[in-house]
């Protein structure tokens, strides 16, 4: 079975030395994605949006976990996502060693025995951890940059809906 590796990582840590470090421990090029990310404007709520790209592939990527999919999206916000593919658990695993070596920052704990009923209780330890026995899909991926813009709450807009200014 094949397994996807999320981590997320402040803004300033060095990619290219993780980059090098996963591929010392065997993983390919094509299967390590540094994704960025940047904003398309300021908020004043500091509250933004994902891109429709970013937004499909943690949909595709924790499907029925809302809480977890609700965590990355809103930790990745001005940070890096480094994701990397494997072939085996015991590949991921070592993945997640390495990234976790370079700083990679916990996203999700896993709920306590008093939070048993959450719809994300149960879960294997891996999926805490970021470790989705997912394959590498050529449609659902992060770009190299994803761009975030505010969350706009009421008219931000101001043509109606046959294309008419206010």
């Amino acid at each position: 079975m094949a397994y996807t590796v999320i981590s997320v990582f402040p803004e300033t840590v060095n990619t290219e030395e993780i980059k090098s470090e996963l591929k010392n421990n065997g993983f390919l090029d094509a299967d390590i994605i540094v994704s960025k990310s940047r904003f398309d404007e300021e908020s004043s709520t500091n509250e933004y949006e994902d891109d429709e790209k970013t937004k499909s592939f943690w949909n595709h990527v924790f499907v029925n976990d809302n809480d977890i999919l609700a965590a990355y999206s809103k930790e990745s916000i001005g940070k890096i996502n480094l994701v990397v593919y494997a072939s085996s658990l015991t590949d991921a695993q070592n993945a997640k060693k390495v990234l976790d070596q370079y700083g990679a920052l916990k996203i999700y704990n896993k709920p306590s025995v008093n939070q048993s009923e959450s719809e994300t209780a149960g879960l294997p330890e891996d999926v805490y951890n970021g470790i989705i026995a997912k394959a590498k899909h050529d449609v659902y991926f992060l770009d190299k940059e994803r761009v975030y813009s505010p969350n706009s709450n009421g008219m931000g807009d101001t043509m109606d809906s046959l294309g008419s200014k206010d």
